[in-house]
């Protein structure tokens, strides 16, 4: 086969949902892993519906997601001379016909066609009237009246839908609009598209884009119908399963990598294999083991895998995508705070970024807020005994690494006798306000010498003072 060329050709009338965002990660990943194209295009025929808004909130879910697209994006609503250009080939062809039936004739028939015990469509009153340029008239496709149209689907097998079963349909509207099926087949022939991944209701969709192609003896792509993402109680997904649009998860503190990885999950496996890095997905993603059956949209299991995913992530790479959450809580680190160091104390234990910004926050305010519990067990007189000599050999530090941070802790220990437990819970009060923090050592090292100085300082302060008052 010559390169694969897949697309993902969304329609501007709403957000990118998951259900979206899963059809342009499969034809992604079949394009990087076998070294092909991947192409944009956006379905803006419905110009009553689709939005600048919403091309640009697709296109930012795009982004953040990391889909990048070789050419594109492509507008429908900018290629009409292309589509009617084909729609005058298949007039000139004997395929297509002009159809000057009202509205009001059309569904007399199709009720006429149910009284009967027959399917409700167009009874071909237009077919065989030959008539030339009509203004104001529709264009129908000529369907054949007999035989079979075969879909071979590359995931669900080869699907036949009788001819005589499907209408004469539309493909140019009185207006002179193409209709849907006409500027998708037109639009995958010219852009030489040869895999069409997507979801499987547009199956029924696809014999008349079938037809289309071979009127223009032009070679099928080959197709796979995707089954639907379902909610948790195996209903269409919709928002209360958790069918929100891609950058709302963006904003409840996801991370791009851990999405793809659960959205690839849900239809397509490797072995038993859950976690995939986006490197793996790409180098392992084959179309053979797309799913027959519906996958289940678990939010628990979107979350776990973020938490796995923000546990691996390299914090350099973390470091950009929680800034914003830490901007959103007026925390605006300084150049000399070393945000990989405190990313590194908080990975472990955060499974979003908002929790991992919530749990940042005592870094950068100043001066600590002490909780009036914490301050009241912990920031006793009898502290100051271990507060003034621990504050003064942390002073004295050069090299400021968690493994030298522990000598200061042992000198106080072997002079005062007091054990560590004893003396590490007044120093995490006394440096972020609370009693629960990262480890004691990974923690003083990523607040640096200076702000840990100034602290303890500051809880020797309150000691003084409120003995005086």
């Amino acid at each position: 086969m010559d390169q694969i060329i897949t697309r993902f050709p969304p329609s501007p009338t709403g957000y990118l949902h998951v259900g979206g965002a899963r059809t342009a990660l499969f034809n992604w990943l079949y394009a990087r892993n076998q070294g092909g194209k991947f192409i944009l295009r956006i379905e803006d025929t419905d110009t009553e519906r689709s939005t600048k808004e919403s091309v640009d909130a697709i296109l930012s879910s795009l982004e953040w997601l990391e889909i990048d697209w070789d050419e594109g994006p492509f507008f429908q609503s900018q290629r009409f001379d292309i589509y009617k250009e084909y729609i005058q080939k298949l007039v000139d062809s004997g395929h297509a016909y002009y159809c000057t039936c009202s509205p009001e004739d059309i569904e007399a028939m199709r009720k006429k066609a149910m009284e009967s015990g027959g399917k409700p469509k167009y009874d071909g009153t237009c077919r065989e009237k030959n008539m030339k340029t009509t203004k104001n008239a529709a264009i129908r496709f000529k369907v054949p009246l007999s035989g079979t149209t075969v879909l071979p689907d590359i995931i669900k097998g080869n699907i036949v839908f009788q001819n005589t079963e499907l209408d004469d349909f539309i493909i140019a509207r009185s207006d002179g609009t193409p209709t849907y099926n006409l500027a998708v087949a037109i639009d995958d022939m010219t852009m030489n598209i040869n895999t069409v991944i997507r979801g499987d209701d547009h199956v029924n969709n696809t014999p008349k884009q079938i037809l289309i192609y071979k009127a223009l003896k032009h070679e099928l792509p080959r197709y796979g119908h995707v089954p639907m993402v379902l909610g948790s109680d195996r209903t269409r997904l919709s928002k209360r399963h958790g069918a929100m649009s891609v950058t709302e998860y963006r904003d409840m503190g996801y991370l791009p990598d851990a999405v793809i990885n659960y959205l690839v999950r849900l239809g397509w496996s490797h072995g038993d294999q859950e976690f995939f890095t986006r490197d793996e997905l790409i180098q392992k993603f084959n179309i053979e083991n797309i799913g027959r059956s519906a996958g289940v949209f678990d939010v628990n299991k979107l979350m776990a895998l973020n938490a796995n995913h923000i546990q691996t992530a390299e914090p350099r790479k973390i470091t950009p995508r929680l800034m914003p959450f830490l901007t959103q809580k007026n925390c605006h680190p300084e150049q000399t705070d070393d945000l990989e160091a405190i990313i590194k104390t908080l990975n472990q234990r955060s499974k979003t970024l908002i929790e991992m910004a919530d749990g940042a926050l005592f870094y950068f305010k100043e001066p600590v807020e002490y909780d009036e519990k914490a301050a009241q067990k912990f920031l006793s007189t009898e502290f100051l005994d271990i507060l003034v000599p621990l504050v003064e050999r942390i002073e004295k530090l050069t090299d400021f690494s968690e493994k030298n941070l522990e000598n200061p802790f042992k000198e106080v220990m072997d002079i005062t006798g007091v054990k560590f437990g004893k003396i590490a819970q007044p120093v995490r009060v006394a440096l972020t306000g609370g009693t629960v923090s990262p480890g004691i050592f990974e923690m003083i090292a990523a607040l640096g010498k200076k702000k840990t100085v100034s602290r303890l300082r500051q809880a020797e302060s309150y000691i003084k003072n409120r003995v005086k008052s």
